[in-house]
């Protein structure tokens, strides 16, 4: 089988970089401070307080499962902010930043590809990451394929199918496009031919009913799966694994009130994981707390990826 390179991503994607690219947000917002993140506004009057506020989480697996998974945390984020807090299941990496971008969206975790597009587009304000109790954090990306496929290495793809998720995913489309161009000469529609689930779990489950030769996924979403037993470990062979990612970030809207913002952050570094719904389910894929981040850090990578795979973030 390959080993996943010793290399970071961001060195592996230097020589495919001609030059820096500045990451630009959309004309409708400010960065006075250089943080790459929209400015709160000043102006009294653009600013939002509203009554309700409206939590999503990436549309990554089923959303009626992770209802039930965030109703503690959001039962403690209505005590801490005094507003009620109500969860919105989004099909869609687009839907999530539209909704933000739309204001009918306050707080939101997105998924580590769609971050800057929701950075860049929504106004989004990202500060929070799940990790272990040690502060370590992220995801690998794997390409994943099923016992007796034909398939042992990465070069066994070409010719074949490689099923994505989603255009906007870091590791359901970016990061193995970036990755299979620069490690292996390997191109989709040239080399093999692309297909997308749409989500993680649709990649993951297709894999392992044999419905899809090979897959790009992330797995930490692979290993809740497997500990819910919606699929086996044996169904399921990992023939690529990338370096580490940062994961779901979360944040606000730019445009909620200073004050308001502040009581969100407290929410979340102050919730109690023991014994709740979020440490079982998240607790599977080794994550116990929230640490603060900064989108202009721990995005870094995600960046350059974007930047080696041309991706531009149209607003429009």
């Amino acid at each position: 089988m390959k080993s996943a390179t010793s290399l970071t991503a961001a060195a592996l994607l230097a020589v495919a970089l001609p030059a820096h690219a500045e990451f630009q947000l959309n004309d409708r917002f400010t960065d006075a401070d250089g943080d790459l993140i929209a400015d709160i506004p000043t102006d009294p009057a653009q600013l939002v307080d509203p009554s309700t506020l409206i939590f999503a989480y990436t549309p990554v697996e089923d959303p009626a499962v992770y209802a039930e998974v965030w109703a503690e945390f959001l039962d403690h984020m209505s005590e801490v902010t005094g507003k009620d807090v109500q969860f919105f299941p989004v099909q869609s990496n687009a839907a999530q930043i539209e909704a933000m971008r739309a204001g009918r969206l306050h707080i939101a975790g997105f998924n580590t590809g769609s971050n800057p597009l929701a950075v860049a587009c929504a106004g989004f304000r990202p500060f929070a990451m799940m990790a272990a109790k040690d502060g370590s954090f992220g995801y690998e990306m794997e390409i994943i394929t099923y016992p007796g496929s034909g398939i042992e290495t990465v070069e066994d793809i070409k010719g074949k199918q490689l099923a994505f998720t989603s255009e906007t995913s870091n590791s359901g489309f970016k990061a193995p496009s970036a990755i299979l161009k620069a490690e292996f000469g390997m191109e989709a529609g040239r080399d093999f031919e692309p297909a997308f689930s749409g989500k993680h779990d649709n990649s993951i489950l297709g894999v392992a009913n044999k419905d899809y030769l090979a897959a790009s996924i992330a797995n930490s979403v692979k290993g809740r799966m497997i500990e819910r037993d919606v699929v086996k470990a044996d169904q399921l062979v990992t023939i690529y694994t990338s370096q580490t990612f940062p994961t779901t970030g979360y944040g606000v809207a730019y445009n909620l009130t200073p004050e308001l913002q502040d009581k969100i952050k407290e929410g979340f570094f102050s919730f109690d994981w023991d014994g709740s719904k979020l440490a079982e389910e998240f607790g599977r894929s080794g994550d116990e707390q929230f640490i603060p981040i900064t989108f202009q850090n721990e995005w870094s990578v995600i960046r350059t990826i974007d930047e080696a795979t041309g991706v531009t973030y149209d607003c429009n």
